[in-house]
């Protein structure tokens, strides 16, 4: 029994070989209605550094476009989302098709709150004699 990856019950090789059309019928709702409508100039612009990069070149690819889909041709690459303060490496997995790179860059971080300082509340001071 072997261990392979499937979506939607097809296998990454037939997703990598198959048209764009072809994904967008088996991609969810939201991703279907975004392909169908075609991608703006910032996205056909990543997609250009993709091919790019697959053809040899090896320089990082970084992106601020976090409203792209992630598409069966990106498995396997490591693309460096813009948070709004760094970009974080993404490498992309079988388990991602259909979502949104934004989702996998994280914009705010966990708040974590330290002990009060003195004086944060009227029980925190020291007594004062009037």
């Amino acid at each position: 029994m072997s261990n392979e990856i499937v979506f939607k019950g097809k296998t990454v090789e037939e997703l990598k070989s198959m048209s764009m059309n072809d994904f967008a019928k088996i991609a969810g709702t939201r991703a279907r209605r975004s392909l169908k409508r075609g991608f703006t100039e910032h996205q056909k612009r990543l997609l250009d550094r993709l091919e790019e990069t697959k053809k040899g070149n090896k320089k990082p690819i970084k992106t601020h476009c976090r409203d792209q889909i992630v598409l069966p041709q990106m498995l396997g690459l490591i693309i460096q989302v813009y948070s709004g303060k760094a970009f974080t490496p993404v490498e992309i997995q079988p388990e991602m098709l259909g979502r949104y790179l934004g989702e996998f860059s994280q914009t705010r971080s966990k708040v974590a709150h330290s002990a009060p300082g003195l004086g944060a509340t009227k029980s925190s001071g020291a007594k004062t004699k009037k």
